[in-house]
């Protein structure tokens, strides 16, 4: 297991600075990036904890803070958390995502770097999305967020792995299986996993109410392979 360097760092937005946290092998040198972004949540010390996960397997991991328009705030209860949720606009948060990509691409260490993005909850939407309108994503890891429009999907750039909880109250299981009816018609590369049982945040260890041990395990597994295949190579 590499050792890991981890560190916040600001840069410029549209619409002010940007922070993130960065976590990534202390030995230095080019590396694949992945992209972690947040829960409804914030930027917490969970989302923290899985930046280091990828910098242990090899990755420049970077979470930025889209709650940086809204002073940085993290949420510790879910009226908080749905407040600073919905004062984000989507595309305020695309916007700051690709203000990221443009900071990766200024670093010595990741200016030709793969990109990779992955997400929970909120930033599973955005991990979703940002792969439909960016062809700067090799590799995307979408973890139960909101499915795009058909049209939005027909743009998608990079395979994917998508994951969902069966029992999961907030995403309809319709829209899962039209994402992955829409995979194979219009030939996308990637997988949709339906986890028996599991509920909405299975992935998220801090919340033993949802947390699914083997299922996430299972789902970081296929994530690692994922991003193996398509930004290491």
């Amino acid at each position: 297991m590499a050792e890991i360097t981890n560190q916040e760092v600001s840069y410029p937005g549209k619409a002010g600075s940007l922070r993130s946290y960065l976590a990534h092998p202390s030995a230095g040198g080019p590396r694949p990036v992945v992209i972690v972004v947040q829960e409804w949540w914030g930027l917490n010390d969970n989302i923290k904890d899985i930046a280091r996960r990828f910098a242990h397997e090899g990755y420049f991991a970077i979470a930025p803070d889209l709650y940086s328009r809204q002073g940085n705030k993290v949420a510790s209860d879910p009226n908080t958390a749905a407040q600073l949720m919905n004062g984000l606009k989507k595309e305020n948060g695309i916007e700051d995502l690709n203000s990221t990509i443009q900071w990766i691409r200024g670093q010595k260490e990741t200016h030709s770097a793969k990109i990779g993005i992955t997400g929970y909850c909120m930033g599973g939407s955005y991990a979703m999305l940002l792969p439909c309108e960016s062809k700067e994503i090799s590799a995307a890891a979408p973890f139960y967020g909101e499915i795009p429009s058909d049209d939005k999907i027909r743009a998608l750039n990079c395979p994917i792995f998508y994951a969902y909880g069966e029992n999961d109250g907030w995403i309809q299981r319709k829209d899962v299986e039209r994402l992955s009816e829409d995979l194979r018609k219009l030939g996308k590369k990637g997988e949709v996993k339906i986890y028996p049982g599991c509920q909405h945040g299975f992935f998220n260890d801090t919340r033993k109410d949802v947390y699914a041990p083997e299922a996430a395990k299972d789902a970081w597994n296929r994530t690692l392979s994922l991003f193996s295949e398509n930004l290491k190579s």
